[in-house]
C-alpha cells in the first residue's frame, strides 16, 4: 500500500504577498514572529512585505545553514514576545528555521529527538505553532515541504520530517525574487531542478509526484537561464518559482545521493557552502552513478527536455551549470579535499541516502565526491 499525501494551501502569483494581512486574520494569528535574515531587512523587502502590520517582532539572525543554536535564539524571542504563530520571509534556510521554532514552541527540546534517523517523526504531533511561509528565492520548495534541515548542536545536519511541519499557508510571489544576485538565483534554481530530478528517480511508488517532478523539471530547465540573466523577465521568474514549488511537492517521494552528500557538506563550519550550488555540482556524478538503475526515467527526462538519445544526461546538466555561471567543481568553492572521506561516511547516514535508486556505500560516495572535486 502507498500513502500519498498533498499538501498545504498556496497563494501563487505576482502581488500575492499583499494578501498577508488578510491571511493572518483568517488564521487567527494576532502576534506572529517574523523570521527572516539581515540581508532582506537591509534590502527593504521586510518593510515592503509587512506594510500595514504594526509592531511586528522580527528575528533576523538566520544563518546561511540554520543551526540549533539559532533556532533556540528565535524561540526565546518567540516566547518573550508572547507570539502565537510565525511568518517565514526568506529562502529555504529561513523557512527551515521557522519550522523548527514552530515545533519547539510546543514540543520539548532537544531537536535531535525529532530527527528522522532517530525515529523522530512519530514524536512530532499536530500541536505545532501555525506558520505562513513566504519564499524570496526559487529553489528549496520548503514552503510546501514536510521537512526541515537543521545543523544540530553536535555539528550533524539532520532532517526532521512530518506533515505537521507543513506551513499552514504558502504565499509565492515571484516578484520577491527580482533582487536576487545572479549567482544566488542560479544556485537556488539548480536546487529546484535537483529536487525534481531526484524525486523522479526515487524508487518509491508515487506516480503523482513523478508527474509533478517532470513538469517542474521542464519548467525549471526552460526558465533558469532567462531568470538568472534577466531579472526583469517576469515569466521566467514565475516559471522558476513554480518549478521550485513543484520540486517541494514532489520530493515527498524521496530524494537521493545528491542531497545525501550536499546535506553532509552543508554542515561544515568552513567554508560555508550554498546548498543549491552543491546540488548542481554533484548532480552530474550522481546521474552517472545511477544510470544503470534508471534507464526508463532517463528516457522520460530526455524526451521531456528534448535531449538526443545519444547525449549523456550528466553532460546536459554540466553544460547548464556553465551557462548560468555556476562553478562546476567542489574545489572551486574552497573545499579541502581532505574532508571528502568523512563527508562520504556522513552521506550514508542521511535520510536521502535511503531513497537513491541505486544502493551506495561510503566508497561509492567518495568516488562521486572525488569525481565532483
Amino acid at each position: 500500500m502507498a500513502v500519498i499525501a498533498y499538501m498545504t494551501e498556496v497563494m501563487f502569483g505576482a502581488g500575492s504577498v499583499r494578501e498577508l494581512p488578510a491571511a493572518l486574520t483568517r488564521l487567527a494569528m494576532r502576534r506572529p514572529l517574523l523570521v527572516t535574515d539581515a540581508g532582506l531587512v537591509r534590502a527593504g523587502l521586510v518593510a515592503q512585505c509587512t506594510r500595514g502590520l504594526d509592531d511586528l517582532p522580527v528575528f533576523d539572525a538566520t544563518p546561511a545553514n540554520p543551526t540549533e543554536q539559532a533556532v533556540g535564539a528565535a524561540l526565546e524571542q518567540y516566547k518573550a514576545s508572547r507570539c502565537d504563530g510565525l511568518i517565514a520571509l526568506g529562502g529555504g534556510s529561513v523557512i527551515d528555521l521557522a519550522k523548527a521554532v514552530a515545533l519547539l514552541a510546543t514540543h520539548a527540546r532537544p531537536l535531535a529527538q525529532y530527527a528522522v534517523v532517530n525515529g523522530g517523526a512519530e514524536r512530532i504531533t499536530a500541536n505545532t505553532a501555525p506558520l505562513i511561509a513566504i519564499p524570496t528565492t526559487s529553489g528549496s520548495g520548503s514552503e510546501v515541504g514536510r521537512a526541515t534541515l537543521i545543523v544540530l548542536a553536535d555539528g550533524r545536519k539532520r532532517a526532521l520530517v512530518s506533515p505537521h511541519l507543513l506551513p499552514k499557508l504558502a504565499i509565492c510571489d515571484p516578484g520577491l525574487t527580482r533582487s536576487l544576485p545572479p549567482s544566488i538565483a542560479a544556485g537556488c534554481g539548480m536546487d529546484a531542478i535537483a529536487h525534481c530530478v531526484e524525486a523522479l528517480l526515487s524508487p518509491r511508488f508515487n506516480p503523482p509526484a513523478e508527474a509533478i517532478a517532470l513538469d517542474g523539471l521542464v519548467r525549471g530547465v526552460s526558465a533558469i537561464e532567462r531568470a538568472v540573466h534577466d531579472p526583469a523577465d517576469d515569466d521566467a521568474r514565475a516559471a522558476l518559482m513554480m518549478a521550485s514549488l513543484e520540486g517541494g511537492l514532489a520530493f515527498q517521494k524521496g530524494l537521493g545521493a545528491v542531497h545525501a552528500m550536499s546535506h553532509a557538506l552543508g554542515a561544515l563550519k568552513a567554508p560555508l557552502l550554498h546548498h543549491g550550488t552543491l546540488n548542481g555540482i554533484l548532480l552530474p556524478a550522481v546521474l552517472r552513478f545511477n544510470a544503470e538503475a534508471c534507464a526508463p526515467h532517463y528516457a522520460r527526462i530526455r524526451t521531456a527536455l528534448g535531449v538526443p538519445s545519444d547525449t549523456a544526461l550528466d553532460d546536459t546538466f554540466r553544460r547548464l551549470l556553465a551557462r548560468i555561471g555556476l562553478p562546476e567543481r567542489l574545489r572551486d568553492l574552497g573545499l579541502d579535499r581532505a574532508v571528502l572521506p568523512q563527508m562520504a561516511e556522513d552521506a550514508t547516514h542521511d535520510f536521502s541516502h535511503l531513497t537513491n535508486p541505486r544502493s551506495a556505500t561510503a566508497h561509492d560516495y567518495l568516488g562521486m565526491l572525488t569525481e565532483s572535486y
